[in-house]
C-alpha cells in the first residue's frame, strides 16, 4: 500500500517547517503569527498594484486623511 505524503510548508515567519495538520498553520506556532499579524498592522506588508482607473485614481487624491486619535499613539 502507499503511503500518503504529509503536506508541509515552512513558516512565513521563521522558516521551520510545518505540517498542514499543525494547529497554527501555516506558521509553526501562536508567536510566529503574532509576528506576522504585527508585520501587516504596522504596514510591514502592502498589497499594491498601479491605479489604472483615472477617475479612482481622482477620488483617492481628493478624499481626506483619516485622522488618529492622539491617544492611539501611545497605545502599545
Amino acid at each position: 500500500m502507499p503511503r500518503k505524503k504529509a503536506i508541509s510548508l515552512r513558516c512565513p515567519t521563521c522558516k521551520a517547517i510545518v505540517l498542514r495538520t499543525a494547529e497554527h498553520f501555516p506558521f509553526c506556532s501562536d508567536r510566529c503569527r503574532l509576528i506576522d499579524l504585527g508585520k501587516w498592522a504596522s504596514g510591514g506588508y502592502r498589497i499594491s498594484s498601479p491605479i489604472l482607473d483615472p477617475e479612482l485614481l481622482e477620488q483617492l487624491e481628493n478624499a481626506p486623511s483619516p485622522k488618529r486619535d492622539e491617544d492611539d499613539e501611545h497605545r502599545h
